[in-house]
């Protein structure tokens, strides 16, 4: 297939008002838009085609509480870090939408799958965890497309979070993400707009 400007101008979009959103309408998300985007990621790329990739939709009210009290410890900790300045910079963001966001995904690595056979993962074992991500990413672009926002939610125990899910001792936490209608729409990241971390263009060198 030949793809063309057309292609090229929309996925540009796409890109650039992909934004790590945390504020979110409560409103649901349907469920053939979920669909729609578990078949998205069955298109990513993977080592081997191993797939190693496992997503939790996390809807117990319980569970989600101690999600939450899991990221204010970690949140906690991570502020204290820094200088008072920065500090109180740093506790004046807003780094999570798990209170708002209709739809909580917990997306693991099973780091021995059957899958794949071994292939390409010899010498970059990693290289499964980067199979995620790039899943992940294909991910949040179909919910762009669907006009949806994803929250990647890194300020986390990881291993409690595992413990709390009961996952197999094999899978390793990648990613918690929140998903739903963003209450907002800015291209601009949201930290750049903050005076927290302007965007840089990539380092690309010849060599």
């Amino acid at each position: 297939m030949e793809l063309t400007q057309a292609h090229r101008d929309a996925l540009t979009e796409i890109l650039r008002w992909r934004r790590d959103v945390r504020h979110f309408l409560p409103d649901p998300v349907p469920e053939d838009a979920l669909g729609r985007l578990r078949a998205a990621m069955d298109l990513a790329p993977s080592v081997g085609n191993a797939r190693p990739w496992r997503v939790l939709q996390v809807q117990t009210p319980a569970l989600r509480r101690d999600v939450i009290a899991n990221f204010e410890a970690a949140n906690a900790q991570a502020g204290a870090v820094y200088d008072d300045a920065k500090r109180n910079r740093y506790h004046a963001l807003k780094l999570a939408g798990l209170r708002e966001a209709p739809v909580h995904l917990a997306i693991f690595t099973e780091r021995a799958p059957k899958a794949g056979h071994g292939l390409g993962r010899q010498t970059m074992p990693e290289m499964l965890d980067y199979s995620t991500v790039t899943a992940i990413h294909t991910l949040w672009l179909a919910a762009r497309a669907e006009n949806l926002g994803v929250g990647w939610v890194s300020i986390l125990d990881p291993a409690g979070i595992a413990t709390l899910l009961d996952v197999p001792p094999d899978w390793a936490l990648t990613g918690y993400l929140c998903l739903g209608k963003a209450a907002e729409d800015d291209d601009t990241p949201l930290l750049h707009r903050q005076d927290w971390q302007e965007n840089s263009q990539t380092d690309w060198r010849v060599i």
